[in-house]
């Protein structure tokens, strides 16, 4: 077992500090994984981020391994078709919002050349970097998430609340938040 202190939301589930030792706070730059934690992200909302990681292999493979190319393509009758399986949560809204935001994904990486490209006019120092005494200090949204939120919804995405999308940039270390005592602090 690892004996490195964490942050305390991931210490009571293996997969959870799995997670956040190898996936959490690595930068990431390439389109197709930021599209994954979009996705992902998207799948949280209103429930707990565990329980995505529980489900992401299925979504993975009901989502086309996360191609956004491919996930703009899907038809409705196969959106339909995901509905059905109960290894992912299974709100229509949720699910095909993933065809319509791939597409405006796909314009974005259009328009700026890459997602990571777009998302830094947001974040113009990467990783920013916030440290916490405790879990009860961390906000729920920061200014950089509100804006982003209020752009993509602009550019047509659906479910990218400034709370959603606060949770997308830790997830990709554009934000590195922990709190002072854990390791990757």
């Amino acid at each position: 077992m690892n004996q490195h202190k964490r942050c305390s939301w991931c210490v009571w589930d293996e997969l959870y500090e799995k997670y956040h030792d190898e996936e959490r706070g690595v930068l990431v730059t390439d389109d197709k994984t930021l599209f994954e934690f979009l996705i992902l992200e998207w799948a949280q909302a209103w429930l707990s981020w565990i329980t995505i990681l529980r489900k992401r292999e299925w979504y993975r493979k009901l989502f086309y391994d996360f191609d956004p190319i491919l996930c703009s393509q899907m038809t409705d009758a196969y959106l339909e078709s995901v509905l059905e399986n109960p290894s992912i949560i299974r709100n229509r809204r949720k699910v095909f919002s993933v065809k319509k935001n791939a597409a405006a994904f796909l314009k974005i990486v259009d328009e700026f050349g890459s997602f990571y490209t777009y998302l830094s006019q947001f974040f113009p120092v990467i990783p920013l970097i916030h440290r916490y005494h405790s879990l009860w200090e961390y906000p729920t949204v920061i200014d950089e998430s509100t804006a982003l939120s209020k752009d993509l919804k602009k550019r047509g995405m659906t479910f990218v609340w400034p709370t959603i999308l606060y949770a997308y940039v830790q997830a990709v270390w554009i934000v590195d938040d922990h709190v002072v005592w854990c390791w990757k602090a």
